[in-house]
């Protein structure tokens, strides 16, 4: 195989925007278990430029390609399992900040016919991470209330569709009043501003401290908020820290109402469920992927060539949803 590719490479960790560089490199035909995949959509996410960065939680041996998750199209295959043609995204870490990226077939999920790429692009994260947080701490009963900040968040927009598959109800927590209708119509069940008088409202719709579990990304007084709403024996989660704050919890919820403080990162149930679990909960995922039932906003796409320009995005004021790298069909 004399074809090339294009990819991002960082040789040392820093700025995304001053180690990230673009690339030419040469693609491998595959051996064996190996799949090559031309991607489709890559999104820029947090944790990709906190690895560039060298401070996420994996540090990859340098030098390297960022990409965590993306969607994209079998072009050549090793595995009985794959063929050309097929439609796939990664369930682990695979440089998908490239045009095409190598990788064993055991890492890839075949997607259903019909699927949005782009909204494919960015199933195995958010949406994962939602199911998660409903589901991998206790069965609910019908009707149970869950609590979560940063509402407008990717993860917590998907936990408000998914919520009422299984009779749960949402309560949500923003910093502009804006998003309260956008929530609202979206599915949410409650929304309020992220401040005192937002949580007493909270309070008294919930009747008292009532809430069955939390999911906090914020951390700080936010997080401390959520812990004040939940019931005796409740679980408060947290799987992101926005606000760089720590989640300080006081002596008494922990002695006195049994409040159970856990943490959640999607990599690691990847990694540790069995494989029959993770593939039958991205199934069912993605079947509703496909019937629009969960729709994660996308604010732009970029070509790969204009990295600087989509890393510039993500901090601008105006963005309304995911930045992702997109790949031009050849």
């Amino acid at each position: 195989m004399s074809q090339t590719g294009t990819r991002l490479i960082f040789r040392q960790t820093g700025n995304p925007t001053e180690v990230l560089e673009l690339e030419k490199f040469p693609l491998t035909t595959p051996g064996a278990g190996e799949v090559l995949v031309r991607m489709i959509a890559a999104p820029l996410n947090p944790a990709d430029l906190n690895t560039v960065e060298g401070t996420y939680g994996v540090k990859l041996a340098l030098p390297a390609t960022p990409g965590i998750e993306g969607c994209g199209v079998v072009e050549a295959s090793g595995s009985p399992d794959y063929s050309p043609g097929d439609h796939v995204i990664f369930l682990k870490r695979s440089a998908t900040w490239a045009s095409h990226t190598l990788v064993p077939a055991d890492v890839l999920f075949k997607l259903p016919a019909g699927i949005d790429p782009i909204q494919a692009a960015m199933l195995k994260v958010n949406p994962a991470t939602a199911w998660q947080l409903l589901r991998g701490f206790g069965t609910l009963e019908p009707d149970a209330w869950v609590v979560q900040n940063a509402g407008n968040s990717a993860v917590s927009r998907c936990v408000i569709q998914l919520a009422p598959r299984f009779g749960i109800k949402t309560l949500s927590f923003v910093r502009r009043p804006e998003l309260i209708q956008e929530l609202l119509d979206l599915g949410a069940d409650a929304v309020f501003i992220d401040d005192d008088d937002g949580r007493a409202k909270a309070k008294e719709l919930l009747a008292g401290a009532n809430a069955s579990l939390a999911f906090n990304s914020v951390g700080g007084d936010s997080a401390l908020g959520l812990l004040k709403l939940l019931k005796d024996g409740a679980t408060h989660i947290t799987y992101g820290a926005m606000s760089r704050r720590p989640v300080t919890v006081p002596n008494g919820p922990l002695i006195f109402r049994d409040i159970i403080v856990r943490g959640l990162w999607i990599t690691k149930w990847i990694e540790n469920a069995p494989l029959e679990e993770v593939r039958r909960i991205y199934g069912e995922l993605a079947e509703r992927v496909a019937a629009e039932e969960v729709v994660q906003k996308v604010d732009s796409l970029h070509d790969i060539k204009d990295f600087r320009k989509a890393l510039a995005r993500l901090d601008e004021r105006d963005r309304d949803g995911k930045v992702l790298f997109h790949f031009p069909t050849p």
